[in-house]
């Protein structure tokens, strides 16, 4: 499917499943005018095979949300951004009103739910990580 699509948008959860599920081999197969968007976890994208791709001209561009070394970026994605091949912003794209308000009210539900002796239903699984 990588070989005919125009723009790979992300949206996955970081499992050791997904770990560089976007790696330099699945990567190579975009075309030159692919556009690659992430929002998702920075560790699914093999983030110097995309920068090695994007100073070949092996594909057109990215969006970038999120970051493999967070809060760390890569001085070539930077580089990249100066350029307009990449579009960085700060791990923001959940920042709506309702998305906030979404979070707190989970949040809440887990701790009341913790609190009256249940299994909370956001837990972080050991296997998960």
């Amino acid at each position: 499917m990588l070989a005919r699509v125009d723009i790979v948008s992300i949206h996955c959860p970081h499992t050791p499943a997904t770990y560089h599920l976007l790696s330099a081999r699945r990567l190579k197969y975009l075309r030159p005018h692919a556009i690659l968007v992430n929002t998702a976890r920075g560790e699914i994208v093999d983030e110097n095979a995309l920068v090695r791709m994007l100073e070949a001209n092996e594909m057109a561009g990215a969006g970038l949300d999120v970051f493999e070394h967070e809060p760390a970026v890569s001085p070539k994605l930077l580089k990249l951004a100066q350029s307009g091949k990449v579009t960085l912003l700060p791990h923001m794209g959940s920042a709506t009103n309702e998305g906030r308000v979404d979070m707190g009210e989970k949040v809440i539900i887990n701790i009341k739910t913790f609190m009256d002796g249940h299994r909370p239903p956001d837990r972080v699984l050991p296997s998960m990580l």
